[in-house]
């Protein structure tokens, strides 16, 4: 794809922006809703456009070459993110409840489905690839020299005798393989010729022979043809999916895109090499006489402030702004002497007013709490939104660029920016100089003043304001004579930091829920699909982890509980997480800990080094298997693992956690019932239920995981299966795919066709997930504080329906 195409997608992209923006502003302006159903549409609305404008953007940041345009685009970007997650839990609030369904909102935006599932932002691993490359070959090696690996022998270099020698023993042994099995075929078809040989003579017609030949041919070659036809048309209707696909398109498309992402690179290079070229040019050729302009524009100011006043101004800190503030507030010092007179005149009245306005304000509130409706919180993304959208159609919207088709950075902007920059650093250093002028003619009017008996004015000292003290204790560190790297070692050592597959999310594969939409109108609450469980995740832990601009500013998730049966894809989950954000994995699981770092002084170090390391390789993930055993009410007699020893910790953990630290709690759980409710809620922002798949997601999934295989047949019935798996989890799917299709089984498939006998024998194997186990996770997820507080919503509404219905029944 060329420059024009992504130029024209980051166009229609903005489009979308202000449309979604200006629409947002409005929500922000208008008044309380009291129609729920009105409020959830507009929201949903609003989180549709910005989803489709994130995927939009984010295609154009990983493909466009221009270093300038990017820096524009990715502000548009993580402000579009961030926004989504507020939309996210604005929708929350109003649905109570984790998942949302919005296909009115698709139907009238002409979208489908999979349009509107957020793609992990491509620059949330690109960008960091060389850091998680370091962090994985120091693992690496730390697991090394303690003997988790073995050494890779070093293999014999071989001959070409010894090649040619070693060819010819296995071509031979397979011409005699051959030859075997071709002489067994003639002894077998000469036993077949003696025992169907009759020992009454039979007259040969040889006509007869001939049309009986054509006629079982022409059978055979129509019944062909028209299973080849019947096939062709399921393919293109789109009811069979090929058996091979042609790759060669695709891999040409991610050569090409990979070639873009090696241009962006050298460009980005170049750019940052012109900043600082550029800068050193400016203040080489221009900067004295700057200073100089600089340096009489501030002295022409004070002159006529002392003209004027008689006294000579205090210069402002550089904290404040410097000189700056001397061009920017001369109005409001003129009116300074104004206001003075008047002040004490209007305390009173100030008084009597400020009185007034808070009566207002409780009789507004008071009213406000008996019916308040919907209302838009204030977002922290907007402002740097409509920024970003001011500054594309300004500078790069009608931009002619005919003269820059290879996409380099432009020289003008950068001189522009790099001036103000020399101009600012300038400014700081006329303005040192000046203080110090500014205090010998201070202390020469003070000596002036003094010889004619008259008291100079004191230059005030101001004190800049101190930021408001956090109330957060900092944390005392136990380990300040010890390195990152040393550290690192040692929890690597410990298993307490260790290495995880890699799995991508999209590899969680399931389809979104189609019908949860109108269900939810009948009054009825379907559990989610697998695909709303992927869409979540993503949510919760994926996009505010990824960035930290997205994490200090979007609504904080510091914990997620992800609960389901022994398979759902909890821990791959966990997994993908790590993956797509390039985290550091710290596992806090109560068997992983046991007998390390024992004792209380053991654990308070334990509980150190997880927040000082993971706060400085941050993004990190705190993993737990088995999130309720640190609150069991009563610990199993057999379980000699400790579970409760970060009972009091975790709690801590989470609460520590800030919008700077890009740190996230994960834990997973196969009955979360068992223990303290209260303390599992006080630990877990976000509890999230993985149910067992769907008739939609098993049926998706079989046809995937089948169809991945050439030699299966595309008339393969994959309904029956989906059927006879309606109780397993997909980690039970996945195992008997495993189990059957093993390389001498997918080698045979052409010759013995795939039966549904095969899969079903190795599916009784494995244990299905019961009815009890599925009530128990329902009355668990009724009892989460979102549960609760949807069923207390539910009983408000039917008191309310029970008290209209005696006045409609008089009417």
């Amino acid at each position: 794809m060329s420059h024009i195409t992504y130029n024209n997608l980051w166009a229609e992209a903005q489009k979308t922006i202000n449309e979604a923006s200006q629409f947002d502003a409005a929500l922000h302006a208008a008044p309380h809703e009291k129609d729920k159903q009105a409020a959830q549409i507009r929201v949903s609305e609003l989180y549709v456009k910005y989803i489709t404008v994130v995927n939009k953007l984010d295609q154009c940041y990983d493909q466009i070459v221009h270093p300038q345009k990017r820096l524009v685009i990715r502000k548009l970007l993580d402000a579009c993110i961030g926004r989504v997650l507020e939309l996210k839990h604005e929708s929350v609030n109003l649905d109570l409840s984790e998942f949302n369904y919005y296909d009115d909102v698709l139907l009238k935006l002409n979208l489908l489905p999979m349009e509107v599932e957020i793609n992990v932002p491509n620059y949330y691993r690109r960008e960091r690839e060389e850091e998680i490359k370091k962090r994985k070959t120091a693992m690496d090696n730390i697991l090394k020299r303690l003997g988790f690996y073995e050494e890779e022998a070093a293999e014999e270099v071989m001959t070409e005798e010894e090649a040619i020698r070693l060819i010819q023993i296995h071509e031979r042994a397979r011409q005699g393989r051959l030859r075997s099995q071709f002489m067994k075929e003639i002894r077998l078809m000469k036993e077949k010729v003696k025992t169907s040989e009759s020992p009454k003579d039979k007259s040969f017609d040889s006509s007869l022979a001939a049309i009986k030949i054509q006629k079982t041919w022409r059978g055979y070659n129509t019944r062909n043809k028209m299973k080849r036809r019947k096939l062709e048309e399921m393919l293109l209707i789109g009811m069979l999916q090929p058996s091979f696909t042609d790759v060669k398109a695709r891999r040409r498309a991610e050569e090409v895109k990979e070639l873009r992402r090696k241009q962006q690179m050298k460009h980005q290079a170049e750019y940052e090499q012109m900043l600082v070229s550029e800068k050193q040019l400016i203040k080489s050729w221009r900067g004295g006489h700057m200073k100089e302009e600089l340096g009489d524009e501030v002295r022409g100011w004070i002159t006529d402030y002392w003209h004027e006043t008689g006294k000579f101004p205090d210069m402002p800190s550089e904290e404040s702004g410097g000189s700056t503030l001397f061009f920017t507030r001369q109005a409001a010092e003129s009116e300074i002497s104004k206001t003075t007179t008047s002040s004490s005149r209007e305390g009173k009245g100030r008084k009597e007013k400020g009185k007034k306005d808070k009566e207002e304000g409780k009789k507004k509130k008071d009213m406000e709490e008996d019916d308040p409706g919907f209302k838009m919180q204030p977002s922290n993304f907007l402002g740097d939104l409509q920024a970003a959208s001011t500054e594309y159609e300004e500078v790069w919207h009608n931009r002619e660029e005919s003269q820059n088709p290879w996409q380099h950075a432009d020289i003008e902007m950068i001189r522009e920016q790099k001036m103000a920059e020399v101009e600012a650093e300038l400014r700081r250093e006329v303005d040192q100089l000046l203080r110090g002028e500014l205090e010998v003619l201070q202390a020469a009017l003070a000596r002036d003043l003094a010889s004619k008996g008259k008291k100079a004015r004191k230059a005030s000292k101001k004190k800049g304001r101190s930021g408001k003290k956090s109330k957060k204790k900092k944390e005392k560190d136990l380990t300040p004579d010890r390195t990152l790297e040393s550290l690192f070692e040692e929890l690597v050592t410990n298993g307490i930091i260790r290495k995880y597959p890699e799995v991508r999310l999209s590899e969680f594969r399931g389809e979104r829920s189609y019908a949860t939409h109108d269900l939810r109108k009948q009054g009825k609450d379907p559990l989610p699909s697998l695909g709303d469980i992927r869409q979540v995740i993503l949510e919760y832990c994926i996009l505010p982890l990824g960035s930290k601009t997205v994490h200090q500013m979007a609504p904080l998730v510091k914990s997620v509980l992800l609960a389901g049966s022994h398979g759902s894809g909890k821990d791959m989950l966990v997994h993908a997480v790590c993956t797509e954000t390039g985290s550091v994995l710290f596992d806090l699981s109560p068997a992983n800990i046991t007998g390390k770092y024992p004792g209380k002084s053991g654990l308070i170090m334990l509980v150190h080094l997880v927040n000082k390391v993971s706060r400085l390789l941050q993004p990190s993930v705190i993993y737990i298997d088995g999130a309720e055993k640190p609150f069991l009410k009563k610990v199993p007699k057999t379980d000699k693992t400790d579970p409760k020893r970060l009972k009091k910790d975790l709690p801590k953990i989470v609460k520590g956690i800030s919008q700077e630290d890009q740190v996230l709690l994960i834990g997973v759980s196969r009955c979360p019932w068992d223990c303290d409710q209260k303390a599992l809620a006080q630990t877990y922002n976000k509890m999230i239920l993985i149910p067992r798949p769907d008739y939609s997601s098993l049926s998706f999934l079989w046809k995937e995981l089948l169809f991945q295989f050439g030699g299966v047949s595309r008339q393969f019935d994959t309904a029956a299966m989906t059927k006879v798996s309606d109780c397993y989890t997909v980690g039970a799917i996945l195992e008997v795919i495993k189990e059957v299709m093993t390389c001498k089984r997918v080698l045979q498939l052409r010759v013995q066709p795939l039966t549904h006998a095969e899969l079903i024998n190795s599916l009784c194997k494995l244990e299905p997930v019961y009815k009890e186990e599925d009530e128990a996770f329902l009355q668990w997820l009724l009892k989460t504080p979102i549960g609760r507080r949807k069923a207390r919503q539910l009983e408000i509404e039917a008191e309310l329906q029970a008290s209209l219905a005696p006045m409609s029944n008089k009417k």
